[in-house]
């Protein structure tokens, strides 16, 4: 049995389709009300990682938990994964981990639950993976007002991943040991610019799409209405300062999975419904 923290978020949704194509059993650990958002095949357990006396049921039985960073109490869970006898943990990590900055407060977090998960005694993999295809979706409001996509960071070209693809690399390292000990570091196959991506969705779409840049200023004001604003400031050291580099291509889905990630192109047509 294989506990699936966030289970029904962008990436553990993905790591429980995984595991059920896989033919494992999957428990996947929920808010109370979401559990109808699961797939057949996935027992539900409701549960918080801030809050882990809630997770005895959830964590008995399982040899293996995918884990999300950022949890008050991280280490109280897996200290009850250790309870359990869970023989290995996935967690799911980021880009700006590697680099240690904890004067970044989205590097911070990450960095703290690796350390966490490696003070735990459980064996261990770090996924670090580039930003989202998913993120896409944020333009969605602006589709359904017209033809005009704005978004930030449009100087920057990043090799954007898709989360079936974390789902798969984290499914392997759930069901075997092969993998473990390591810090991956994932991409997907192409790097583009925010343009290039809504050029490929305008495509996809059958839309002619118009791509305007959005400059620092009105990011900031935008970001600063929907995040902390710590948050605001690690996002602009990442991608206006530099500090995270999700531009280079990475061989890393290639080589655990042997095939190519999947491409924003293949992504976009397996999500035109939600942009319609």
């Amino acid at each position: 049995m294989i506990l699936v923290t966030g289970a029904t978020g962008n990436a553990g949704g993905a790591v429980v389709r995984a595991l059920l194509d896989a033919r494992e059993e999957v428990r996947a650990l929920v808010r109370a009300g979401s559990e109808s958002k699961l797939p057949r095949g996935a027992e539900a357990v409701v549960g918080d990682l801030n809050q882990p006396a809630t997770l005895s049921d959830a964590v008995a039985g399982a040899s293996a938990v995918f884990l999300l960073s950022g949890y008050q109490g991280l280490g109280e869970a897996l200290a009850e994964m250790r309870r359990a006898k869970v023989e290995r943990v996935v967690l799911l990590s980021s880009s700006g981990a590697p680099g240690g900055d904890m004067t970044n407060a989205v590097a911070r977090y990450h960095i703290l639950s690796e350390q966490s998960v490696r003070e735990s005694g459980i064996p261990w993999t770090f996924l670090q993976p580039n930003s989202f295809m998913t993120n896409t979706f944020e333009w969605i409001p602006q589709l359904r007002e017209g033809n005009v996509v704005r978004a930030p960071f449009a100087d920057v070209a990043i090799a954007t991943i898709d989360p079936d693809d974390i789902g798969a690399v984290a499914a392997k390292a759930l069901t075997s040991s092969e993998l473990e000990g390591r810090s991956l570091r994932l991409s997907g196959p192409e790097s583009l610019y925010p343009a290039d991506r809504a050029r490929i969705l305008a495509s996809v779409l059958g839309r002619e799409l118009r791509f305007e840049p959005q400059s620092n200023e009105a990011a900031r004001e935008e970001m600063n209405a929907a995040m902390p604003a710590e948050y605001v400031d690690a996002f602009f050291s990442f991608f206006v300062d530099g500090t995270v580099d999700e531009t280079t291509v990475l061989p890393t889905v290639r080589e655990i999975l042997g095939r190519e990630p999947g491409s924003f192109k293949h992504w976009a047509e397996a999500h035109a419904a939600a942009f319609r």
